[in-house]
């Protein structure tokens, strides 16, 4: 929300779910979806599928937010984390796999024309200006983490990066976006 007083907390956002406010979740799916979607459409590429995965996202926000540690991570990255997997895991059920194999030119047009409106949700939260600041060999492991659903491992093994080179350059990226959100 533009409107600074509209605006809930980290704290009062993790507080309201704790104590199963619907105003809470509402407000959450309101500011949030469009960030999440970007993340999960970008590992997905199916808008039906991403569109599942989102919801189940928020379902599992209100069922494991008593599991939230601050100490771990912020609220957005727990919940970013939460819906990554929950995409990389549909991504890999059979019947994802399946429906790859059966899928018409259609549905690729469709996502190819999405495209641009899921750079707008990660440009509106900066994460692109973030990625764009780093290395490229940085951006790469983050870009192919993150957006692309890959582990370390199938990325050292796709690209043929040693496993201990692609660990290193994951974690000195996060390091350099931990730093420019303190800027």
């Amino acid at each position: 929300m533009s409107n600074k007083e509209n605006q809930i907390d980290q704290d009062e956002l993790i507080s309201g779910l704790r104590k199963r406010d619907p105003t809470i979740m509402s407000y959450l799916i309101e500011n949030y979806s469009a960030a999440i979607y970007g993340v999960i459409s970008r590992i997905v590429n199916n808008e039906q599928v991403s569109q599942e995965v989102l919801q189940d996202s928020f379902m599992r926000f209100w069922e494991k937010i008593d599991q939230y540690d601050n100490s771990k991570a912020r609220f957005f990255t727990w919940m970013i984390n939460i819906a990554r997997n929950l995409a990389i895991d549909r991504l890999r059920s059979r019947e994802m796999k399946k429906a790859e194999k059966t899928d018409d030119i259609g549905n690729y047009v469709t996502e190819m024309e999405g495209r641009s409106f899921l750079h707008q949700n990660v440009d509106y939260i900066g994460v692109r200006e973030m990625l764009n600041r780093l290395r490229d060999e940085e951006k790469f492991v983050l870009e192919m983490a993150y957006f692309k659903g890959y582990t370390q491992s199938e990325i050292s093994e796709e690209f043929d990066i040693p496993l201990g080179t692609v660990k290193t350059r994951f974690r000195m990226a996060l390091m350099h976006m931990r730093s420019f959100l303190k800027e």
